[in-house]
């Protein structure tokens, strides 16, 4: 049985924290992330620390609130403001997700576009669709970047996105068809039929659904390049939304975990550094 090539994020994610530290130390850049953590779902909790460590690795100070699950709406934009007017803070992010109590639109919208890390606020959003520089959400970005810097030709490819969701499926869609990258992009959502059509005319697939192991082996077509993107838990153990039996098929995947994730946050410390530059 050929099992796929495996997209390393934890390899590439090592490159570009390198990458980053130089650029710090060359430009003596004072760099500031600040994180707000509502609530102590484990995965959050596991995320935010990595962000951290990634920051002491490559000079960048460490801004860090965590509030707790009771936190109201007032409090929590209370805190937003903090860091907005915080001069040692030059971005920030909300780590997601929030507990249903918390207006996530209205929590975004108020963090200050010249400081959002994360690439969510509105304005920045309108900058992706218009095609101007902005800072471009952190797991579409990871996404691209893992694939160009693992070999994956992006140009002229139908991809297709399972998931429609703010933070990964509606930008990495205008992120993938834009001119500078030029794939075809089909987005699957619960509306859609004959999903297994569409996925097995696919180059390359994305899962972002949060649906564990949704995508199977007879859903693609041999050679397809796939991206996990999705977490779920089950027993305390990560999984993703792609079947293990997809590596018999696939050329190449990005795996959950160890592939996306740990490029995901090296894009918040490049993101830190775009703002850093433009602002």
């Amino acid at each position: 049985m050929v099992s796929a090539r495996i997209l390393d994020g934890n390899k590439v994610a090592a490159d570009i924290r390198k990458e980053v530290k130089a650029k710090v130390e060359s430009l003596q850049l004072k760099l500031g992330l600040g994180t707000i953590l509502v609530g102590s779902d484990p995965a959050s909790v596991s995320y935010v620390n990595g962000k951290h460590r990634d920051c002491n690795e490559v000079g960048i100070e460490s801004i860090r609130i965590d509030l707790p699950d009771t936190t109201s709406q007032k409090e929590l934009m209370r805190e937003i403001s903090t860091l907005n007017e915080d001069p040692r803070c030059t971005g920030f992010i909300l780590q997601l997700p929030v507990p249903v109590n918390i207006d996530i639109r209205e929590a975004l919208a108020a963090i200050n576009p010249k400081k959002d890390a994360d690439g969510l606020h509105p304005w920045n959003l309108g900058a992706l669709v218009l095609n101007k520089p902005t800072v471009i959400p952190c797991t579409p970005l990871a996404i691209h970047e893992l694939g160009k810097r693992t070999g994956i030709e992006w140009r002229g490819k139908n991809v297709v996105v399972l998931g429609r969701g703010t933070t990964v499926g509606r930008p990495l869609s205008l992120l993938l068809s834009q001119k500078s990258i030029d794939a075809t992009v089909t987005v699957i959502h619960t509306g859609t039929k004959n999903i297994a059509e569409h996925t097995k005319r696919a180059d390359i697939v994305i899962a972002a659904l949060g649906q564990p192991e949704f995508l199977r082996a007879e859903m693609v077509s041999p050679g397809v390049v796939v991206f996990d993107v999705g977490i779920s838990r089950r027993d305390s153990k990560i999984i993703g939304d792609v079947h293990p039996d997809v590596a018999s098929i696939a050329s190449a995947i990005a795996p959950m975990p160890g592939g996306v994730g740990p490029m995901t946050r090296a894009m918040l410390l490049r993101n830190i550094l775009t703002l850093a530059e433009n602002n």
